[in-house]
């Protein structure tokens, strides 16, 4: 009886601790999160009856807004984000690019290079394999054979990113505006005009100026500042219905709304742009879920978020409700009681600003994940914390957007354009969110086609009305992020297309091993001290730019290395499972490769470290090597490669854990056992928590060999462990020589008779991108007296 209650015990205070860490989570998720979603009613209502309603006696116009708010509010965010796409995460990870990585690894429609079956052995290549029904594996097989289709949900995603980029410019103007204009309350029209927008601008500045800090060194004020904003509105709310009209809960009716579009009708219709301003920033729910967990998001918004913007709209229909002919326009400040409007004004301002702060935030994060994947140019990306994962800063992306972002609010100067222009991009990337969440149910989740048909034509239909409204005001402000989003995606596209291209060649020019094998004195060819890293795309094979090397330089490195640093459909890939590594012919010729692997939102090591742990990592690679050739497994015999481009030359790539070891490394890749059972007496693989610690460990590596106990004295292995001695005294000597990085400089060209479009991607416009981005010897922080550089003329 004891042990039971013992254990009762246990359970009720690990219960009792993971529902005090999850309501943590909760309040720090209000200021990274809530900041946009929590600051809509300051222009809901004044976007609504700009100019196609206008409010009249009968209440009839703001009590049908109110309703449309309602259901909006209930059916968009609280049901759809909250109750079904927050589950369609990728190992906790949220946003446009976790459902397609989802997506890409259920099914075969991902146009990245370089794939390979060791992939999928990865810890956090997670597949759920719940039966899977014969309709779900029709629709999989119909997707996986026309190609054509990969190219479209490849453009669909990067509509939803761009989108996401534009409304990363739209919405702190919007929110900052919004906020400063409760000034014209208390000051006349004349002096209101030069006030609002030099404030506005000046906050816009600040605020990106301060950028290069990090969220994390003013992070701790968000969720205060954001948990006041909703208290007060809150308060507002419930003092308004007090107040003006206790009556006014029987507006949440959806008879309001057949009532308002029975009497507005076109005007109506077209005032649902306006409208659907009460939902923006619900994405950053999804987008921003890494950060926390979903228990802690569905917390934050069910019980707090939702029910403060509901009370802050019902509120302010109320005083609505009772004055029709108020002496200023419609806007939030009018319902605030005069005594408290500047604390508000305050509040609201630092509410605004927190709001701004995480859709940047979030702009850098979909950019730097969009670079990851081949999508978008490289740029510099700064982490701003060493301590907490994922807060970055992108320098050339910061200022844009500033200078974007104070074009967009001295252009437009009212918050009836900008939030056309916001409205228009925001259902844009729900709409691209529905359908790609459509595709995860019935392919990662195994459910039948119809029920994801219905997800996709019932919450589908509600964002195109509301689209379809936002797309009639393309002259009055929503021709803005169309436009943002054609100049991104035609950046994106072409960039990614002539890196597939670039790929394609180097796969079909690549050189043979017997090639590198026959390179030696008798072809005047020299070996020089020193360890040559020769980077490529390719996983397997002799890329072209080295045989271009020896032929211009006869004379390679002591220890050759090929890498290949290449990004899988994976959020995070764990440090023990980064490296595969192997030989590139015998032993004797000192030839290795070795693939890094990074998920989209893993941190990139800077060169000394990468240096320093490759070594480590071949030194491991070689004792293991050894060892396992003196004592085989069943599971360890050469059985061929991982790799889709496998040559029967090569040999195999091993797994090489980060765990130091003696005699074999953590495990070796199997695709019949999985990476935390084979761990050979060494501790497992850690799992990615969502608070990485970015702090670089200082590793020293050693090549001493212990001596062998064993009474075994045969000459077979005493000549083992001569040679394995020599390998890691060469290993030594070389990196004591020094380590060139081998680089090629690409200049890339369209074939003749290829169309004039392809020539004008390829010739001018990716030309004109790469020479203007980072280069890869910055983007790897190569010191420039160790780089060597190969042209290569690409044909494609």
């Amino acid at each position: 009886m004891d042990l039971e209650r013992g254990k009762s015990l246990d359970t009720s205070k690990s219960k009792k601790d993971s529902w005090k860490t999850t309501l943590l989570l909760a309040y720090q998720s209000l200021g990274v999160v809530y900041g946009d979603l929590s600051t809509s009613p300051l222009y809901v209502y004044k976007s609504t009856f700009a100019e196609d309603i206008q409010h009249s006696e009968t209440n009839e116009e703001i009590y049908g807004v109110l309703s449309f708010v309602f259901w909006t509010l209930t059916l968009v965010p609280l049901f759809k984000y909250v109750f079904v796409v927050l589950r369609a995460h990728d190992n906790g990870e949220g946003g446009t690019f976790a459902l397609y990585s989802l997506i890409c690894r259920h099914a075969k429609v991902s146009l990245l290079p370089n794939r390979q079956v060791a992939d999928e052995a990865l810890s956090t290549y997670k597949l759920e394999h719940p039966p899977e029904k014969k309709s779900s594996s029709r629709v999989k097989m119909y997707l996986e054979k026309h190609k054509g289709l990969h190219t479209a949900l490849l453009i669909l995603v990067l509509l939803g990113t761009c989108m996401v980029i534009g409304d990363g410019v739209l919405t702190p103007a919007i929110s900052v505006f919004s906020a400063v204009s409760g000034l014209e309350l208390s000051m006349s029209k004349e002096h209101h005009q030069y006030a609002v927008m030099p404030i506005t601008c000046f906050i816009l500045v600040c605020l990106f100026a301060l950028q290069h800090y990090g969220t994390h060194r003013v992070g701790f004020f968000f969720a205060p500042i954001v948990l006041t904003w909703l208290l007060c509105i809150s308060a507002l709310g419930l003092y308004n219905i007090i107040q003006w009209n206790p009556h006014v809960y029987r507006a949440l009716s959806p008879y309001y709304m057949f009532k308002f579009m029975k009497k507005t009708r076109k005007g109506g219709w077209m005032s649902l742009g306006g409208i659907l301003l009460c939902i923006t920033g619900s994405e950053a729910m999804f987008a921003d879920l890494g950060h926390f967990s979903y228990a802690a998001i569905q917390t934050a918004f069910t019980f707090l978020v939702y029910p403060a913007l509901i009370l802050a709209y019902m509120g302010q229909a109320a005083y609505l409700s009772q004055h029709h002919h108020t002496i200023h326009r419609i806007s939030f400040y009018v319902s605030v009681p005069e005594s408290v409007r500047l604390p508000v004004l305050i509040v609201a301002i630092l509410a605004s600003v927190v709001g701004s702060q995480a859709i940047i935030s979030g702009t850098f994060s979909i950019i730097n994940q969009s670079q990851s994947l081949c999508c978008f140019p490289r740029v510099k990306v700064i982490h701003t914390s060493d301590k907490i994962h994922g807060q970055i800063y992108i320098p050339e992306i910061n200022w844009v957007l500033m200078i974007l972002c104070i074009a967009v609010t001295i252009g437009f100067r009212d918050t009836k354009h900008m939030g056309n222009a916001s409205g228009l991009a925001v259902m844009t990337v729900m709409l691209v969110t529905t359908c790609l969440t459509s595709l995860v149910i019935i392919l990662c989740w195994h459910k039948p086609p119809i029920l994801a048909l219905c997800f996709l034509l019932f919450f589908g239909s509600i964002e195109l009305l509301y689209f379809s409204a936002s797309l009639t005001k393309f002259r009055e402000g929503a021709w803005l992020p169309i436009l943002l989003a054609l100049i991104l995606m035609t950046i994106m596209f072409v960039w990614h297309y002539a890196t597939i291209k670039k790929y394609e060649f180097d796969l079909q020019n690549k050189v043979s091993l017997e090639w590198l094998l026959a390179l030696g004195p008798s072809l005047g060819i020299a070996r020089v001290p020193g360890i040559g890293l020769v980077f490529t795309d390719l996983t397997s094979g002799i890329p072209a730019n080295f045989s271009r090397f020896v032929t211009n330089l006869p004379a390679f490195h002591r220890i050759l290395v090929f890498v290949c640093v290449k990004s899988v459909p994976v959020p995070h890939v764990p440090s023990a499972e980064r490296y595969l590594v192997g030989r590139v012919g015998p032993a004797a010729h000192r030839s290795y490769r070795c693939i890094v692997r990074y998920g989209y939102r893993d941190v990139h090591q800077d060169v000394d470290s990468f240096e320093s742990e490759l070594i480590a990592k071949l030194a491991d690679f070689i004792r293991y090597d050894w060892h396992r050739n003196q004592h085989p497994t069943p599971y360890t015999e050469d059985d061929g490669s991982n790799s889709n481009e496998s040559s029967s030359s090569e040999r195999r790539l091993h797994v090489i854990g980060t765990v130091a070891f003696s005699g074999t490394p953590a495990y070796e890749l199997d695709e019949t056992v999985q990476p935390a059972s084979v761990s050979v007496g060494f501790s497992t693989v850690e799992s990615v928590t969502d608070v990485i610690e970015m702090q670089p460990v200082e590793r020293r590596v050693r090549f001493a060999i212990d001596d062998d106990d064993d009474d075994s004295e045969s000459d077979v292995q005493t000549n083992m462990q001569m040679q394995l001695q020599e390998e890691l005294q060469d290993l030594l000597e070389a990196q004591e020589a020094g380590t060139a990085f081998i680089l090629g400089h690409s200049h890339v060209q369209a074939k003749q008779g290829s169309s004039v479009l392809k020539r004008l991607a390829i010739n001018f416009g990716y030309n004109f991108l790469r020479r203007n981005c980072r280069g890869r010897d910055v983007a790897l922080k190569v010191p420039p007296v160790s780089l060597l550089e190969v042209g290569m003329v690409y044909v494609v």
